[in-house]
């Protein structure tokens, strides 16, 4: 099977006796079918620029994502270099190197003291905010996400579905939680947020775990949408990429199920509505971005779910996460393109070639730029005027 962030992790491995290749079992190998979509001149397009460029190692079969803490960002590769860059110049303020190759990363602290990754066996190594190693631990099973780092606290989300919190000043654990894994789930990096004194967790069939940061007790258990089909592949609906908190909703995306937000704080459902994507969405004032595992690019009213606009003109580019950027959505491609579309109405209005492969990782903010990681290690701090 092809290498990419829709791999399907086989936690059964009896499931697939007899199959004559792996790819039977890739619910994107539809996608080999088209080529992806030409890309359309534009006229005059909107003057997108590339601020700055910096070059880190590749990221290999994982995703690595961006940072932002300090006025800093923070990148990492599979090689195990850890960069802290000024988010401004993208001038290299330390280079640190892991003891071990890596598979997850970055995951910063706010006040950016606190440098999270995950190594390739398991490993949560912590570095503090110049670059050195404070503190390596062994989780339970493989890490795929960047940690979630509070000013005390680290949590990790492992391959065996368990979430377990340790202690910043030493790794001391401090709490964990598993829940059960069904035989089929997509590696696709599932994400970890903090916010309102908890900690937020994507979990396999279209769930979403609130736990308290302090003692790990579940605050809500919720689904955002439900398992359906008649096959186990059918049924694969993980929440997809990191939820992402806006004020007081909770929104994120599964595959082949919805998009949708639920209440911070108790987790009701808002609103949900039918998507599918594989790398999370992204969220504003008034709207929440998907782009789907066919390349369109939508947005839904924040306040109720209705739709807005949907565009299809990026079919099978395997877009990144979208991000809201003024009056824009930016989302990356496979190509090493950024795309610039109308927060309004979708309509694409520039694009800029950062190069350096595919753009998996979901992209952030840093001031009056967006910032970008490509899998062959190009980190690009763009701006539109």
């Amino acid at each position: 099977m092809r290498a990419s962030r829709t791999i399907i992790a086989l936690s059964v491995l009896a499931m697939v006796a007899g199959c004559s290749t792996l790819n039977k079992l890739n619910p994107f190998a539809k996608e080999d079918k088209f080529g992806p979509a030409k890309l359309e001149e534009l006229k005059p397009g909107v003057p997108a620029r590339i601020v700055w460029k910096h070059s880190i190692g590749k990221a290999g079969v994982n995703v690595f994502t961006p940072a932002l803490a300090d006025n800093s960002v923070f990148v990492a590769d599979a090689d195990g270099n850890i960069e802290r860059l000024d988010a401004a110049t993208g001038k290299l303020q330390w280079r640190s190197k892991a003891k071990s190759d890596l598979a997850a990363g970055v995951g910063v602290s706010p006040d950016g003291k606190l440098v999270a990754v995950g190594g390739l066996k398991g490993q949560l190594m912590v570095f503090d905010g110049s670059g050195k190693l404070l503190w390596q631990v062994q989780a339970s099973s493989e890490i795929l996400s960047a940690p979630a780092v509070g000013n005390d606290v680290v949590i990790v989300r492992t391959g065996d579905n368990k979430v377990t919190a340790y202690e910043a000043a030493d790794g001391k654990k401090r709490w964990f939680i598993q829940r059960v894994t069904p035989p089929l789930t997509l590696r696709n990096s599932p994400g970890l947020v903090i916010a309102n004194g908890n900690v937020y967790a994507a979990q396999p069939a279209g769930r979403i775990l609130a736990l308290a940061l302090g003692n790990g007790v579940p605050r809500f258990e919720v689904p955002l949408s439900e398992p359906r089909g008649a096959t186990e592949l059918e049924r694969v609906s993980d929440i997809s990429g990191a939820p992402v908190v806006y004020e007081n909703d909770l929104c994120a995306v599964s595959y082949q199920g919805k998009v949708g937000c639920l209440d911070l704080g108790t987790g009701v459902a808002r609103w949900s509505k039918p998507a599918s994507s594989d790398v999370g969405v992204g969220v504003d004032q008034r709207f929440v971005f998907v782009s789907d595992e066919k390349g369109a690019v939508q947005a839904f009213a924040r306040e109720g779910g209705a739709s807005a606009w949907k565009n299809e003109k990026l079919a099978y580019r395997r877009l990144s996460a979208p991000i809201s950027y003024g009056r824009f959505v930016a989302v990356g491609d496979l190509e090493g393109y950024v795309h610039f579309l109308s927060r309004e109405d979708g309509t694409v209005l520039g694009r800029v070639a950062i190069g350096g492969g595919a753009i998996k990782a979901a992209p952030v903010l840093a001031g009056s730029n967006v910032i970008f990681q490509t899998q062959n290690g190009t980190v690009a701090a763009i701006a539109v005027e």
